[in-house]
């Protein structure tokens, strides 16, 4: 197998990143819902031991989403061709079992997506995954893989000034995983896991920087690149953290605990009927 252009990696995700944004939301209450996905040119043989290898890797990685909301691996092969490296990254606020369904359905999706290709990367709302025959591992990458600009709002110096607080905020904010909001304005910000601090902040940096110019004054905007990601909302509704994303969830719980609370009324409502049935019936005898 010769070795892929980076340039034909780039052109694969635009296709598919163009294709896809006609149809996808900015924002999505599923964590799994689709953003973008790209797949290298380059064919691997079918039963080769880059197959097996690449097989052992994806599962892996869903077996690691269960204790960890990040990793990364190489496997190594008998021939520098068959080494594959891969890592999956989670939303910094999704729980572990989130975490775990989300690569899950990532990794599914990428083998259809990606069949038989030397290397795929898949952007969920909730998990992101990637692998390549190419080690991309702790390497910074300010790509930009995909820009999405919401409809203009006019300039309204209010929003405008909030939206502005908002992703100043992130960007001097510490840390992989970067939320903030005022009034109506929510934003988030995330590095892949295999960058250093240093590298994470330049790379979100350059996130934001790209988010505000580029989408104006738009309602709501993401600028995805290759190694992190930006988004905001002026909108309110269109809320992508857990907190907001997981109502169904949330009125699921609010349920079961009235459920709860009306089988202990009725429990302790028949202990009583019982104690005053013994207490008046042995008056009686």
């Amino acid at each position: 197998m010769g070795r892929r252009t980076r340039s034909s990696l780039l052109l694969t995700f635009t296709f598919i990143v163009s294709f896809s944004s006609l149809t996808c939301p900015s924002f999505s209450a599923s964590t799994d819902a689709f953003v973008f996905g790209g797949c290298t040119q380059q064919k691997y043989v079918h039963d080769s031991p880059f197959e097996s290898n690449l097989n052992s890797l994806l599962t892996s990685l869903v077996n690691s989403a269960t204790y960890s909301s990040y990793n990364k691996y190489t496997i190594m092969g008998s021939s520098p061709q068959d080494v594959v490296y891969g890592l999956y990254q989670c939303r910094g606020d999704l729980s572990m079992p989130d975490c775990a369904t989300c690569v899950a359905r990532a990794v599914s999706q990428l083998s259809v997506l990606c069949a038989q290709t030397c290397g795929g990367a898949l952007q969920l709302q909730g998990c992101y995954v990637k692998y390549d025959n190419t080690t991309f591992l702790g390497v910074e990458d300010k790509t930009v893989v995909l820009k999405k600009c919401g409809p203009s709002v006019g300039y309204k110096t209010d929003a405008m000034n909030l939206r502005d607080a908002v992703l100043g905020g992130m960007a001097r904010t510490g840390g992989a995983y970067r939320v903030g909001g005022s009034g109506d304005v929510q934003g988030v910000a995330q590095c892949v896991g295999d960058l250093s601090a240093g590298e994470c902040q330049d790379c979100l940096s350059e996130a934001i920087m790209r988010l505000r110019s580029d989408c104006g004054t738009a309602d709501y905007g993401d600028m995805f690149l290759a190694k992190c990601y930006a988004r905001y909302t002026t909108g309110g509704p269109r809320a992508y953290t857990k907190s907001h994303s997981d109502k169904s969830t949330n009125d699921g719980e609010k349920t079961f605990a009235i459920i709860i609370g009306l089988l202990a009324g009725v429990t302790l409502l028949i202990i009583f009927l019982i104690f005053l049935r013994k207490v008046f019936g042995g008056n009686g005898k």
